[in-house]
């Protein structure tokens, strides 16, 4: 499984490198304060980024606030076991 994962990742290192080379021209990009002058892969290849990681982020606070809900809706989820004497 590691092997395929690595395989996986060359695989998308390999892509993001001949996009970035076959689209090395700059375009502008401006953001009404402030104008950016970057190659179109590395544009490219940044948006992507992004949102994978804004996208793992929504994912991963979706699944632990459901399964805090999930201990919250158990009864007597948050309750500790009496002590003995």
């Amino acid at each position: 499984m590691r092997l395929l994962a690595l395989i996986i990742l060359v695989l998308f290192v390999v892509a993001g490198v001949v996009v970035g080379a076959l689209n090395a021209e700059l375009v502008d990009y401006d953001f009404a304060f402030f104008q950016l002058h970057w190659p179109k892969g590395a544009a490219l290849l940044g948006a992507l980024g992004v949102g994978w990681v804004l996208g793992g982020l929504t994912a991963w606070l979706g699944v632990s606030s459901a399964a805090r809900a999930r201990r919250q809706a158990r009864p007597g989820a948050d309750k500790k076991p009496a002590a003995t004497p």
